[in-house]
């Protein structure tokens, strides 16, 4: 598989503005700019995936990256090579420093697509906790739910609704045949 291409200025322009969830057009871009400069993937024992945790100074110089994990030492090696030669990014989008974790994947196979934003004013969905967990000590009792996140108030709402991409029918219709093409087989006759 070729390598994507690099983040055009306007999606960079979007996504240094982009303050949602965590900057994610900002940390979407950073990946897709690392994948665009490792080259052409070819299947064998060079593929692989590494994940690495980044934190970028509000000017966009890197600051830190660290390797979590690696399951190809070429991958690794050409991810951090081409992280070392990325050319200057815009700042970031909150003027603070950004902190994330990102798995850059090195395959014929992968494909790190433009994520979707249109949920991202919605509250996040709690994290499930099994309520009958218990730690083979402690008193048998049902743990409660935690409360779920509070909706955002009309300003914020706003303000957030004011920040998304407009939807296109090209960009809806690309969505459903990721989807059909991810969930579709020969199995079960579509």
């Amino acid at each position: 598989m070729a390598e994507p291409s690099a983040p055009t200025a306007e999606e960079w322009t979007f996504a240094s503005k982009y303050t949602n969830k965590n900057s994610k057009g900002y940390r979407h871009s950073w990946g897709q700019q690392v994948r665009s400069m490792m080259g052409t993937a070819i299947e064998g024992p060079d593929q692989g995936e590494v994940r690495f945790r980044i934190e970028i100074a509000p000017n966009g110089t890197l600051v830190k990256l660290d390797t979590l994990w690696s399951t190809s030492a070429h991958a690794e090696k050409l991810a951090r090579k081409a992280i070392q030669n990325m050319p200057a990014l815009p700042p970031t989008p909150t003027g603070k420093p950004l902190i994330f974790e990102k798995t850059i994947s090195f395959s014929p196979f992968a494909s790190d697509d433009r994520p979707s934003y249109k949920d991202d004013c919605l509250p996040d969905t709690p994290a499930f906790k099994n309520p009958f967990a218990w730690d083979g000590k402690s008193e048998q009792v049902k743990a409660q739910p935690a409360p779920t996140a509070l909706k955002l108030d009309a300003q914020a709402m706003e303000e957030c609704l004011r920040q998304l991409p407009k939807d296109t029918l090209e960009a809806e219709m690309a969505r459903d045949q990721r989807i059909i093409d991810q969930w579709c087989s020969s199995k079960t006759g579509r």
